[in-house]
């Protein structure tokens, strides 16, 4: 189920995407063009499912959805493209293809990752892209201003940054990856229910424990696949947190225990999702797919 669910998300979400960076003027059409091989090159479109399958899973219609999958999409990508960077992870390799930096240059990169964050508030703000009342609007800009910034996304690559070479407890190392990887995770949920229209506060609030959870884990994952996996099925190079001396789950509580926390994880999101019917079996699948997948 979970594979046609997304081949469907996936094309509608690119589809919007590619309208975004249709036409650009002559003058910027360098820039347009690293904007969108950093954006429709590839990748799993895991934040934009959550933000349609939230919405269905609330009786919305994934055309409501659109907009919040695109800016979600967006700000994903800019942060790939800025923490590949020399300065950051310093990464050659990302969805199988040169990093932005590779394929163009530095400079270009950095100002394709600010248009993409920038991009995403203006695809939110605009009734055309995003056609809800603008008192909805408004709550979505917020939502992923907060997921995005200091409180979250940004504030997660700077501790991890400080992190490296240091040994974390596992406390510390999941409040860094609660900003890092699970704020926007969570923002996509978010995004998903106000789009339905139909959110209210039993609900948000459950969407809020099942993000928490699949935030987590989706990280667990990706640290075990890090470990476990290879350069060519990941797409990115293999073993590069342990190159790097980054905390880990693996690192902190072995293999084993680490694949045995992803699937409590997941178990964890299963039961906050208790209280919707079968519209939620996407969330659901999802929840299975981030700790099942192999890249």
């Amino acid at each position: 189920m979970i594979a046609a669910y997304q081949a469907r998300s996936q094309s509608r979400v690119d589809a919007s995407l590619e309208q975004l960076f249709a036409a650009p003027p002559t003058e910027l059409a360098r820039l347009y063009q690293a904007m969108r091989y950093s954006v429709i090159n590839g990748g799993k479109r895991v934040r934009p499912l959550l933000v349609y399958a939230a919405c269905e899973a609330l009786g919305g219609k994934p055309e409501q959805a659109d907009g919040a999958a695109c800016a979600v999409e967006l700000i994903h990508a800019y942060s790939l493209v800025h923490d590949d960077l020399p300065a950051m992870d310093d990464d050659d390799l990302r969805r199988g293809q040169p990093t932005t930096h590779k394929a163009f240059d530095e400079a270009v990169a950095i100002l394709a990752g600010d248009g993409l964050q920038s991009l995403a508030f203006e695809v939110l703000a605009d009734a055309h892209c995003n056609p809800h009342p603008a008192e909805l609007r408004l709550s979505m800009i917020s939502c992923l201003t907060h997921a995005a910034g200091p409180a979250g996304m940004v504030g997660g690559q700077a501790i991890d940054l400080g992190s490296v070479g240091q040994q974390l407890d596992q406390p510390a190392l999941e409040t860094m990856h609660r900003h890092k990887t699970g704020a926007l995770i969570e923002a996509s949920v978010r995004l998903g229910a106000l789009s339905s229209g139909r959110a209210d506060e039993r609900s948000l609030r459950a969407l809020h424990a099942y993000a928490q959870a699949i935030g987590l884990a989706f990280q667990v994952q990706d640290d075990i696949l890090d470990v476990e996996s290879d350069t060519a099925t990941l797409g990115k190079t293999q073993g590069k947190d342990q190159a790097n001396h980054k905390p880990t789950y693996p690192a902190l509580l072995g293999l084993d225990a680490a694949k045995a926390y992803a699937e409590e994880l997941r178990d964890q999101a299963l039961h906050a999702l208790r209280l919707f019917d079968s519209a939620a079996e996407p969330l659901r699948e999802l929840a299975r797919y981030i700790v099942e997948r192999r890249n």
